[in-house]
């Protein structure tokens, strides 16, 4: 089991791990060698007077040096730094900085991922990956671990269709600590309307037990966006849990233990577009953003965060979402630059909120939105400069729908099939 920090983020993070482009060809493990140098400081001598005397070296500098000496043995620490991978050809990545790529002049392309001890090696230019894993070799203790098909809690499966990552094995492993593993499953994973039943007079529930279980769920939520809200939401309430917050914790698992087997399926499309669909859920406190990204036809990255201010109406909340999508939107354009995959055309930007899209669009800025206007003059300038195409989509073809609200069975069905989500094991 991957140990989960303690340390819980209350909004559901984005990271590069979600993004399979193409179908990889080889993927390769990497473990490390623990380094066997230990360094030590010393505080300066102490005179009679009890004053510190002028050390005959700078104690900071003998610490760093012997710090420097530490991560040149560390191979990740080396590799994250970039001094193996530059001397090796590669690039880092300002995007992502745990990303470095190399392109040979035949145009096929090498990347690696390192995360902590673990490291990926994919890419089209086999003679470069097999060159690349011998130079590590010489550099390192490492293992080949083959074929990509287990990562930090991650299964990958490959088939003609494509690519399908899940963690069943984790799934199962949380419901079994949880003792969730016989419990009656539940069709969604957050009942709607559900904070209407929170009081004051709810009792504490264990702490610790809460922070653990959630810590998990978030990093659950990675690889299955149906249940990002739901984890969005009961996270936020870390600090002092009551009974009732563990009792929607619970409706996550027994929402788990019927769909252990759900994921991800990445397929191999003719579709080129760059998409991004943005949604808000307006709240008379602070309302809910919620945003996916689909490249060429498969949805990468998603988010559900509760805004940062209140809102005072459902227009302004829609407004502080599309300026949010449109900092994803950069971000992965950006990082596509990096990765040498030419983006045709405009990235595509879809809201079900056509009173914001008239406030991106109106030359004239109307008195009730000039509290806002930093999102707006950011908004219009993207707008403008023809990168980003902000267009309206139907809350019926609206794919963020379910990171921003608790919804019905029958509508949340349809928004895990939009988002690409299928089973290929049968519910435990």
């Amino acid at each position: 089991m991957l140990p989960i920090s303690e340390s819980i983020s209350p909004s559901i993070p984005t990271v590069t791990e979600n993004i399979i482009l193409e179908p990889i060809q080889i993927s390769e493990p990497v473990q490390r060698e623990e380094p066997s140098l230990h360094v030590y400081s010393r505080r300066p001598r102490v005179t009679q007077q009890n004053q510190p005397s002028e050390p005959t070296s700078d104690p900071l500098q003998e610490l760093q040096k012997e710090k420097s000496k530490v991560d040149d043995l560390d191979a990740p620490i080396a590799i994250r730094k970039g001094k193996v991978m530059k001397n090796f050809g590669y690039r880092q990545g300002q995007a992502d900085h745990t990303l470095f790529v190399k392109e040979s002049k035949n145009k096929k392309r090498c990347f690696l991922i390192v995360y902590v001890d673990d490291i990926i090696i994919t890419g089209d230019d086999v003679d470069e990956i097999n060159n690349l894993k011998r130079l590590l070799q010489s550099e390192f203790k490492v293992k080949d671990l083959g074929k990509l098909q287990y990562f930090l809690g991650i299964e990958i499966a490959r088939s003609k269709d494509g690519i399908f990552i899940s963690q069943r094995k984790y799934i199962l492993e949380l419901l079994q600590e949880t003792a969730k593993l016989g419990c009656r499953p539940a069709t969604t994973p957050i009942e709607k309307n559900w904070k209407e039943k929170l009081t004051e007079e709810d009792p504490p529930t264990n702490r610790e037990r809460y922070q653990r279980i959630v810590g998990k769920l978030i990093y659950l939520s990675l690889t299955r966006p149906d249940i990002a809200y739901s984890v969005s939401q009961v996270s936020q309430f870390m600090h002092a849990p009551t009974i009732r917050h563990q009792n929607a914790v619970d409706q996550i698992l027994r929402y788990l233990k019927g769909t252990p087997g759900k994921g991800m399926l990445y397929k191999k499309t003719k579709n080129r577009k760059i998409e991004e669909f943005t949604d808000a859920h307006w709240s008379n406190s602070k309302s809910t953003t919620g945003y996916c990204n689909k490249f060429w036809g498969n949805v990468v990255t998603w988010r559900s965060k509760k805004q940062s201010l209140v809102s005072r109406s459902s227009t302004e909340a829609e407004y502080r979402a599309i300026a949010q999508g449109i900092c994803e939107l950069i971000w992965l354009d950006r990082l596509l630059i990096e990765l040498k995959i030419d983006v045709n055309g405009q990235l595509h930007l879809y809201s079900d909120s056509q009173p914001a899209i008239a406030n991106v669009h109106n030359s004239i800025q109307h008195h009730r939105m000039k509290h806002v206007r930093i999102d707006r003059n950011f908004i219009k300038s993207k707008i403008e400069s023809g990168k980003i195409k902000l267009s309206y989509a139907p809350s019926t073809d609206q794919e963020a729908d379910i990171l921003t609200k608790a919804l019905l069975r029958i509508s949340f069905e349809s928004n895990v099939s939009k988002l690409g989500m299928i089973y290929i094991h049968s519910p435990t």
